[in-house]
């Protein structure tokens, strides 16, 4: 992986993480750098789950995708946030 597509990696994966922290009703107990790496983890592992159900590369933008990422990330930080409440 380059340095552009590892830059692009974050910045997709700090918005993936704010909107999967939006679409869970409440407040986290868990920080920023945390979202940010929730984020970074979901937008990899939800390209690799579109590119293997063949929705990863389409004619724009791939809205199927995002769906997914997002998807994830707000399962991520509510388990993280689950986690933190139990300490």
């Amino acid at each position: 992986m380059e340095i552009d597509g590892l830059i692009s990696a974050i910045f997709i994966g700090i918005v993936i993480g704010v909107l999967g922290r939006l679409a869970i009703p409440g407040r986290q107990r868990i920080g920023v750098l945390w979202t940010i790496a929730v984020g970074i983890v979901a937008a990899l592992i939800g390209s690799a789950l579109a590119a293997g159900i063949g929705v990863a590369d389409t004619d724009g933008v791939d809205w199927i995708e995002w769906l997914i990422q997002i998807g994830l990330a707000a399962v991520g930080v509510a388990a993280l946030d689950r986690v933190k409440a139990r300490r």
